[in-house]
């Protein structure tokens, strides 16, 4: 379902917190915005999982969700990489590299989660050229960061 202006007004912050995002000006923000859809998921619904392909963005609205990696055998137990919860949100690096899930992810609770798939996103860069300039410079940013930690 498309988004309304309270949901804008949730967003927009979160937005500038996404290291992808964070450079950019209120009118790609906006832009953004207007590719995002809301999604209502049960609880116990897996969103995505190891080793898939990344495929999307979320932003938890209202819910829980779990960050995990799966056990290998019925001896062992799942790993919880996180816990997000409103306003927090994860995946955002499958909207610029092709590489697989590293870890699943479901529901805890019935929650509201927006998304932006990266084909919306694509399209949106195809269409922007400066913004996917402010994007790729964010990407090589973010991977240098990356890098350094290790």
């Amino acid at each position: 379902m498309p988004i309304n202006d309270a949901d804008i007004k949730i967003l927009l912050p979160i937005l500038h917190k996404i290291p992808l995002f964070q450079g950019l000006d209120e009118q790609n923000h906006k832009e953004i915005l207007e590719r995002i859809i809301l999604m209502y998921y049960p609880k116990d619904y897996e969103l995505f999982a190891e080793g898939e392909q990344g495929d999307a963005l979320y932003i938890i609205k209202n819910g829980s969700v779990e960050i995990f990696h799966p056990p290998i055998s019925k001896e062992e137990e799942l790993k919880r990489v996180a816990v997000i919860n409103d306003n927090g949100f994860f995946g955002e690096m499958a909207l610029v590299n092709n590489e697989k899930r590293n870890a699943s992810a479901k529901t805890l609770l019935d929650s509201e989660i927006f998304i932006l798939s990266k084909d919306d996103f694509k399209n949106l860069l195809s269409s922007n050229h400066a913004l996917a300039e402010q994007i790729s410079l964010a990407v090589v940013k973010r991977t240098d960061d990356n890098l350094s930690k290790k």
